[in-house]
């Protein structure tokens, strides 16, 4: 028994040491906090919420810099909420705490028709109240609890569903650049969030608002995901580090790459002017050692014409484009 424990007690150490500096990475990668920043972490009772603010503050006690933090639930009205569960598990934590009370619930049940989804109005009422209470309180940072599969999942909502390639950002400012949004649990897993909120025995509160919808598309692409994970391991990894390495130049987006290209005659002048790059040089040296006569590798070698993008190897003249060629 006491080895059991000996071992579920260091999973528990090594489980907190990743996260913390998992976190601690993505808060250095992307400049998320900064000397002086007052941070304000937005507590909603989950369990990534819980997990960002005592990740935060384990962070704050050996980080180089010197930074406030405040917490802050928005009690949207929602029924059956218990009120006072948040406010006795903040009792014991040295952060100052906020209740914003605001009914966003009975907004989004007048204004969404039945059976549709109620997470886009709900969000965008959340982060008004939410950044008016930031602006009012100096608040210089909002920390949100999303974490890489939210982040995931988000791209792929947004390509399936909206045209877009785009998803949740690790920091953000805003559009009139008066909030900067930071996600410092960007580089963790849910699946260490999940079993990490279990150690801390944290007291969830559910929300009967988004989680109970039926039909959501974003339960479905986490199926998919999960799926795709077991089908080839370790791609979801690599669908995340895509993300940090974009090339806009292959994308087909007109507004990131003008698609500009040099003229006939420059295009002619500058070959002219500069020599084959190194790597061309390079190819054309490897293929004079293997080919002395490339043709003499094919079968019948001289017997037959050998088509190619409308040449023929015994002809000089066009024979016409192959269909679809350029």
């Amino acid at each position: 028994m006491t080895r059991a424990n000996d071992k579920q007690g260091l999973e528990r150490a090594k489980r907190q040491q990743r996260l913390r500096r998992l976190a601690g990475q993505a808060i250095s990668d992307y400049a998320m906090i900064e000397e002086g920043d007052r941070v304000m972490v937005c507590l909603s009772g989950g369990k990534d919420s819980y997990a960002l603010l005592d990740i935060l503050i384990l962070l704050r006690k050996s980080a180089p810099i010197t930074f406030d933090l405040i917490a802050v639930n928005l009690d949207q009205k929602q029924p059956g909420f218990p009120e006072d569960v948040l406010p006795n598990y903040m009792s014991e934590k040295d952060v100052p705490f906020y209740v914003i009370e605001r009914d966003t619930f009975s907004t989004v049940k007048r204004l969404v028709p039945e059976g549709k989804t109620t997470c886009a109005l709900c969000s965008r009422l959340r982060r008004g109240t939410l950044y008016g209470f930031a602006e009012a309180n100096g608040v210089t940072k909002i920390a949100l609890g999303h974490h890489r599969d939210d982040i995931l999942e988000t791209l792929f909502l947004n390509l399936f569903f909206g045209s877009k390639l785009k998803t949740m950002p690790p920091k953000l400012v805003s559009d009139n650049s008066r909030y900067v949004v930071i996600r410092p649990l960007a580089y963790c897993k849910e699946a260490d969030l999940a079993q990490f909120a279990v150690d801390r025995n944290y007291p969830i509160i559910p929300c009967n608002l988004c989680g109970s919808q039926p039909n959501l598309k974003r339960a479905e692409i986490k199926a998919m995901i999960s799926d795709w994970e077991k089908q080839y391991p370790g791609c979801v990894d690599n669908l995340f580090r895509g993300l940090q390495n974009v090339v806009p130049s292959h994308l087909m987006d007109n507004k990131l790459n003008s698609f500009d290209s040099p003229g006939p005659e420059e295009l002619l002048t500058y070959r002219r002017d500069n020599p084959l790059n190194s790597d061309v040089s390079k190819i054309e040296e490897l293929l004079a050692e293997t080919e002395l006569n490339p043709w003499s590798q094919m079968p019948n070698a001289g017997s037959q014409p050998i088509e190619l993008n409308g040449y023929s190897n015994n002809s000089q003249k066009p024979s016409g484009r192959n269909k679809g060629s350029l």
